[in-house]
């Protein structure tokens, strides 16, 4: 029967009218060691009750560890995963539910265990996320050994629209690489992930991880448009600036000196008419990027 379906397969691949799309299915290994010298990765995804990391809570954590070549991206060994799940103190909201599936209980009298997270976390390099900005924070507020690691995100650190992909949602990359998986559940979502950081990008050619990590060490910015002029909010919105309602200030973030150089001649020209301004800007690398807590922030003169 398996011979029978393959073939099948095989046979629509080869038509120009079909695609055949495949189940993930977890890997313990991407290559063969060859003596290069290896970093230790982890891929990780959250489950929880809701958006709102003031007010929701945690209820599954999935890791994925693996060893990694630092300079092309290259994913060798799966050395371990990880799974647990956590009542939250709470009902887990019905909408939840019905989006993960987890229900009240299966999380009763269940605890991630700290201790086990720092052990499986010993020598990791870095931690890769689809939605860094979501789960960073979930994760620091629970699992304070999160914010002493360089964090990486497949959403906000590749340009997925360039490569030709036209959305950024995991499942729908998958698919555009030819895999599906069952989605929204943690540690399945972690094992899709690793699978499409070894694929590479469609228009450049290079692997998803070694795009990721490119942009690990390059600095971003988180520009506050202070004192920006009322009539000037929707064209401050139209260019994807988020109001910040504690801060009563328009904010964007963007990624290195050129990137930082250029929008802050925006701001000069577009928001501000050529007036002399004042804006503030928050510094992150990839110690605090995507996290809540802040990086040095200063005022500059433009």
């Amino acid at each position: 029967m398996e011979k029978t379906v393959s073939e099948a397969a095989r046979l629509l691949d080869d038509h120009a009218d079909y695609r055949v799309i495949r189940r993930i299915l977890p890997r313990t290994s991407f290559a063969e060691a060859d003596g290069k010298s290896l970093a230790k990765g982890v891929v990780v995804d959250t489950e929880t009750t809701g958006i709102n990391s003031d007010k929701d809570a945690i209820i599954e954590l999935g890791m994925v560890l693996f060893e990694y070549d630092e300079e092309t991206g290259r994913a060798y060994r799966v050395l371990a995963s990880f799974d647990q799940l956590e009542a939250p103190g709470f009902a887990i909201p019905p909408e939840s539910t019905a989006v993960h599936g987890i229900t009240d209980e299966m999380v009763a009298g269940r605890r991630i265990d700290d201790e086990e997270v720092a052990k499986f976390l010993e020598g990791v390099t870095l931690v890769v996320a689809h939605n860094a900005r979501f789960d960073r924070v979930f994760l620091e507020k629970r699992l304070p050994v999160f914010e002493s690691l360089p964090w990486g995100c497949s959403l906000a650190q590749v340009d997925w629209n360039s490569e030709g992909i036209g959305s950024a949602k995991l499942d729908y990359i998958a698919y555009q690489y030819g895999f599906f998986y069952e989605a929204h559940r943690a540690e399945e979502d972690c094992f899709a992930l690793l699978e499409i950081l070894q694929q590479p990008l469609p228009k450049s050619g290079e692997l998803v991880l070694k795009s990721i990590l490119r942009g690990l060490a390059q600095k971003s910015y988180q520009i506050y448009a202070t004192g920006s002029p009322f009539e000037t909010k929707d064209i401050l919105k139209a260019r994807s600036y988020r109001w910040d309602a504690d801060k009563k200030s328009w904010h964007i973030t963007v990624a290195g000196d050129d990137a930082l150089k250029a929008e802050v001649a925006w701001l000069k020209s577009s928001v501000y008419n050529e007036k002399k301004a004042r804006v503030e800007i928050e510094v992150h690398n990839c110690m605090t990027r995507f996290s809540s807590r802040a990086g040095n922030r200063a005022a500059r003169e433009i």
